[in-house]
């Protein structure tokens, strides 16, 4: 596949599992680390992306995140640039919560049915979310023009760009999954941004990413 002379490849990883996902809505909680199966997903996604010419890493300032960026950003001797734009969805009054206690408030229900205009209580809204995220690509495309950067963040945040960039309305973000340490790629240039991959979580490195 040939790019634009000015395109930049973002690779958008969700971090590796933890103990709660699934479980319940941890958003911004600090303290919550990769599970051991998160840590073997880290350590996989250093060995399939060896050969992958990442220039960058960005990362959610959160620990799951840094944790899953860790591996193979020290594996290139790059550093893990912390950006507060890639942290996860502010879930405000809805953080902690077991997804059986959330599933019984009408809030969350309609939040789910509506993500384009539904409140968050005490949080940020979906677009929200989308904005500061597709600004930050913005900034990144402009900053590592032809090169391969690599984002560690969460799975909200990981669909809106994906939605944006399919032109979708974000109340159709569950359309795809984006499964923990998965890798979804774009590729973004000045005439628009492509969808490459969504949710690889396979074992070989991405075949597209050839210049």
């Amino acid at each position: 596949m040939s790019f634009e002379a000015e395109a930049t490849v973002a690779l958008l990883i969700r971090h590796g599992h933890t103990e709660a996902v699934g479980r319940r809505l941890t958003g911004r909680l600090p303290g919550i680390a990769l599970s051991a199966t998160g840590r073997a997903q880290a350590a996989a996604l250093a060995a399939r992306l060896a050969s992958t010419p990442i220039t960058a890493v960005y990362s959610s300032p959160l620990e799951r995140a840094v944790e899953t960026a860790t591996p193979f950003a020290a594996s290139r001797g790059l550093a893990v640039s912390l950006l507060d734009s890639l942290n996860e969805f502010d879930f405000g009054e809805w953080t902690g919560r077991t997804f059986d206690e959330l599933n019984g408030l009408a809030t969350w229900r309609r939040f789910n049915t509506h993500r384009s205009t539904a409140p968050v209580p005490a949080g940020e809204s979906a677009l929200d979310v989308q904005r500061r995220v597709v600004s930050t690509l913005e900034e990144l495309r402009t900053k590592h023009p032809r090169e391969v950067i690599a984002l560690v963040s969460h799975l909200d945040v990981i669909r809106t760009a994906v939605l944006h960039c399919a032109g979708t309305s974000l109340d159709l973000f569950d359309r795809f999954e984006i499964s923990p340490a998965s890798i979804t790629s774009l590729s973004l240039d000045r005439c628009g941004w492509r969808v490459l991959a969504t949710n690889d979580d396979g074992h070989a490195a991405p075949e597209f990413l050839s210049f």
